[in-house]
């Protein structure tokens, strides 16, 4: 038998050089940024495209440690949120921006430090996709949907309804050739990154559209969030999960307009519609409810629903 051999490589230029010529880094205008690496593998990406874009960078925790000792990067969580917020309001920062531990997904704050569901991140994305593969396909996940088909459709392009999770994406956007695939939850697939999600190309896709436009990132997804107001994802965690789906279906399938079984349960009721799955990963079942320009409708149906899982 011959003996293995290891080969040391350094793929970070080649890495920086290829995210750089997926955007157009001369229209770029200079933003102040603040870059919440979260302890994880962001932050000397991170910091080496830094060094080759216009701006102010405000790094924070960008020094990889894997005891994470400023908490678990996850922006999904609520409380992981506010050292990003605090430093975007400190700086007078344009962006904020928080990525995961292996930095395969990216979180958004605006201006003012709020955090943007990463719902109407899929459809801007979806946009400036578009703009560079006119007509393509757009994969999306089915559990906030209706922005994301609007924003598509009237583009031009083609939306196509996936099951949530990397693999599913994955394998579909490579069948459909889609431009970009977005899920809610932060993941973002790319054609060009071989039909793979990545972190780090969609802020630049969005600060490529906030120079393109002259407008700030709350001013971009303002629109979609007063047509389409969304209560994020609900975890529970429950005892008997497929009980309890079934007993959502029970109570509301009867008025529903349109029922999808995607990825779990998806009904429209016409002017409001949710999606409750059971995770692929963890023992919960997760809940996404949206309206048409109601944000009370959606807020009172999140809470009907919530109190029938609560007391299952």
């Amino acid at each position: 038998d011959r003996p293995g051999s290891v080969e040391h490589a350094d793929v970070l230029d080649a890495y920086v050089g290829d995210m750089l010529g997926l955007v157009d880094t001369a229209a770029l205008k200079p933003l102040k940024i603040v870059a919440n690496g979260g302890n994880g593998c962001a932050g000397p990406v991170v910091r080496a495209l830094a060094e080759l874009l216009p701006g102010e960078f405000i790094h924070l925790y960008d020094e990889p440690d894997g005891t994470f000792p400023h908490g678990i990067p996850n922006p999904l969580l609520p409380e992981n949120r506010s050292a990003t917020t605090d430093a975007v309001r400190a700086h007078g920062a344009d962006l904020g921006l928080a990525w995961d531990g292996d930095f395969d997904r990216c979180f958004f704050f605006d201006e003012t430090g709020a955090f943007i569901e990463g719902y109407y991140l899929v459809g801007l994305l979806a946009l400036a996709s578009l703009r560079r593969s006119p007509g393509a396909n757009i994969v999306h996940d089915p559990r906030l949907t209706w922005n994301t088909v609007q924003m598509v459709t009237a583009a031009g392009g083609r939306p196509v309804m996936n099951k949530t999770g990397h693999a599913f994406m994955k394998e579909r956007m490579r069948s459909e050739d889609a431009v970009y695939g977005g899920e809610m939850s932060a993941h973002h697939y790319f054609r060009e990154f071989a039909y793979c999600d990545s972190g780090m190309l969609p802020w630049l896709l969005v600060w490529q559209e906030m120079s393109r436009s002259g407008r700030k990132l709350s001013e971009l997804v303002s629109a979609m969030q007063e047509e389409f107001p969304a209560s994020g994802e609900i975890n529970r965690r429950l005892d008997d999960p497929q009980a309890a789906l079934a007993a959502v279906e029970e109570r509301y399938a009867p008025d529903a307009t349109g029922i999808d079984r995607t990825d779990g349960l998806s009904l429209d009721m016409g002017q409001w519609r949710f999606n409750l799955r059971m995770s692929n990963t963890e023992p919960v079942i997760r809940l996404n409810v949206e309206s048409r320009g109601d944000r009370a409708l959606m807020e009172a149906k999140t809470a009907e629903i919530l109190a029938m899982l609560d007391e299952s």
